[in-house]
């Protein structure tokens, strides 16, 4: 019978390292963004939310939004170019990077 360990399968791991952060805590400074995750919301149904990686004052956090501006903006982003440097602004009522 084969082993497990022998048939060299690997764990897959998509899981985002670093402290959850809320986004009044970073708007208008400075961030890198490493990676991107938009899948659907399990809190507000038939909506979609948007899961960053990034860099804050050299610590790595984790991002949660359901913003649709942010969501547009990264998608639009060539994956040759992460990871990239930013702010988010809030613009009127939405969320922006610049």
């Amino acid at each position: 019978m084969t082993a497990f360990k022998d048939l060299g399968i690997k764990a897959e791991l998509s899981t985002f390292t670093g402290d959850k952060i809320k986004i009044d805590k970073l708007l208008n400074a400075e961030i890198s963004v490493l990676d991107y995750k938009i899948e659907d919301s399990k809190v507000k149904a038939g909506t979609k939310l948007l899961i960053l990686q990034l860099v804050k004052s050299g610590t790595k956090h984790v991002l949660f939004t359901g913003s649709t501006i942010l969501m547009q903006m990264i998608l639009k982003v060539p994956k040759d170019k992460f990871p990239f440097t930013t702010t988010i602004i809030k613009e009127s009522e939405h969320l922006e990077f610049t």
